[in-house]
């Protein structure tokens, strides 16, 4: 594909990108702070007996955040990020990418 149209992240390749590099299904979350989105990897995963989510819940939560983040077009943001951060999510402290949003796509998601 183009540069203008870069490949969608999928929910597969999100599980397989924290499996890989925490060995590990992090809780995921889009956070809007001060006017800016950033895409966080939370401390707690779906391996831990503690973990608030079904697996089923979980994916449908990944589909939804994953959907959302190709709707943003940050998907290849998210994706080199995921692959490169040398940081790793530890308890109380999540790991944080602030998205840089297309123009026009800001104002839709940022009320």
């Amino acid at each position: 594909m183009s540069a203008l149209s870069p490949i969608p992240l999928s929910s597969e390749e999100v599980l397989g990108l924290l499996r890989s590099r925490w060995q590990a299904s992090y809780g995921l979350q889009l956070v809007q702070r001060r006017g800016r989105l950033y895409f966080q990897v939370m401390w707690a995963y779906l391996e831990q007996q503690s973990f608030p989510l079904t697996p089923e819940a979980y994916g449908e939560a990944l589909d939804e955040l994953v959907a959302t983040l190709n709707g943003l077009g940050v998907a290849e943001q998210v994706r080199d990020w995921l692959r490169t951060t040398r940081d790793r999510p530890r308890l109380g402290k999540a790991l944080s990418l602030p998205l840089e949003l297309p123009p026009g796509r800001a104002s839709e998601f940022l009320l």
